[in-house]
C-alpha cells in the first residue's frame, strides 16, 4: 500500500473493494489476505463499517456489502441522472424484446452495467446491473470503446484481450476494424462474444455536444434476426440522447 493507502479512509476503501461479484460473502479472514492488511485491523474496520451501515454481518461472521452504501451510490450524478433518463427508454426496448436489455457506462478500461431488464425466460447473459465485462467482449463495451480515446484503445490491447467464447474478438486487427464499422454504422451486433447462444445489439449514447457516454444494448437468443430489433434499439438509444441534450439525436 502506498502513503494514501495507509490512511483509515484508505483501509475502509480497501475493505470495501475485496468484496466482487464472485465473493460477495467474506469472512474477516477472506478480507485480510485479500486487502494484505492485519487480522486485528480489519476487525476493527468491520467493526466500523458495520456500525454506519456499509457492510452487514451475517449469522455465520461472514460479512456482505450494506444497503447504505447502494443508497449512497444511487446519489451519483453521473449513474442516477443518466438512469433516470434511460428508464423509460429501456422499458420501452424491453417490451419490444423481452429479453435482456441493459445500460452500459465506461469505468476505466471495464463495461459497468447500470441497469439491465430481462425477463424470467430470458437468454442467460454475464452482464448484471452493477457488474463489470472488459470493453473488447460486451457489445456495449466495444460501443464505448470505438468511440474512446486512441489512449483507452492502447491500454486495452496493453492488458490483453481475454477470450471467453470462441467468437470473442482476440486479434487487435479484428478489434481496430470492429471499431471502424462500430464508428461508422452506428451499431454493433455481437455473435456469441461472451455467450454460447446469444446475439447481442448496441448503439450508443450521446450526451451534450455529441460526447458517447453510454450504451443501450440488448441480448437475444442467437436464432434471433437482429433486423428487427435494430430500430427499436437505435430509437432507445436516441431517446435517451436526447433526454441528456446529445445533439445528432433526431
Amino acid at each position: 500500500m502506498d502513503a494514501d493507502d495507509r490512511t483509515l479512509i484508505g483501509r475502509a476503501f480497501a475493505v470495501l473493494g475485496s468484496f466482487d461479484a464472485s465473493t460477495p460473502r467474506l469472512s474477516q479472514s477472506d478480507i485480510s489476505r485479500r486487502t494484505g492488511l492485519p487480522l486485528p485491523t480489519v476487525h476493527r474496520l468491520c467493526g466500523r463499517l458495520v456500525a454506519h451501515g456499509a457492510l452487514e454481518r451475517r449469522d455465520d461472521g461472514r460479512y456482505v456489502i450494506g444497503v447504505r452504501l447502494w443508497e449512497l451510490g444511487a446519489l451519483a450524478p453521473g449513474a442516477h441522472g443518466l438512469r433516470q433518463v434511460a428508464m423509460p427508454f429501456l422499458e420501452d426496448l424491453y417490451e419490444a424484446t423481452h429479453e435482456n436489455v441493459q445500460l452500459v457506462v465506461r469505468e476505466g478500461i471495464e463495461a459497468l452495467y447500470l441497469e439491465r431488464l430481462s425477463a424470467h425466460r430470458a437468454v442467460p447473459v454475464v452482464g448484471r446491473a452493477g457488474g463489470r465485462l472488459p470493453l473488447h467482449a460486451s457489445s456495449g463495451g466495444l460501443v464505448l470503446l470505438a468511440h474512446g480515446s486512441s489512449d483507452l484503445l492502447g491500454e486495452v490491447l496493453a492488458r490483453g484481450l481475454p477470450s471467453f467464447t470462441a467468437n470473442t474478438i482476440t486479434s487487435e486487427r479484428v478489434l481496430r476494424a470492429t471499431l471502424d464499422e462500430i464508428r461508422r454504422a452506428g451499431f454493433v451486433i455481437c455473435r456469441e462474444h461472451l455467450n454460447i447462444g446469444t446475439l447481442a445489439l448496441a448503439a450508443p449514447v450521446r450526451a451534450a455536444r455529441g460526447a458517447v457516454v453510454a450504451a443501450v444494448s440488448t441480448v437475444v437468443p442467437i436464432d434471433h434476426d437482429p433486423a428487427p430489433l435494430l430500430p427499436a434499439l437505435t430509437a432507445a438509444a436516441r431517446g435517451i440522447s436526447r433526454g441528456l441534450g446529445g445533439v445528432g439525436a433526431s
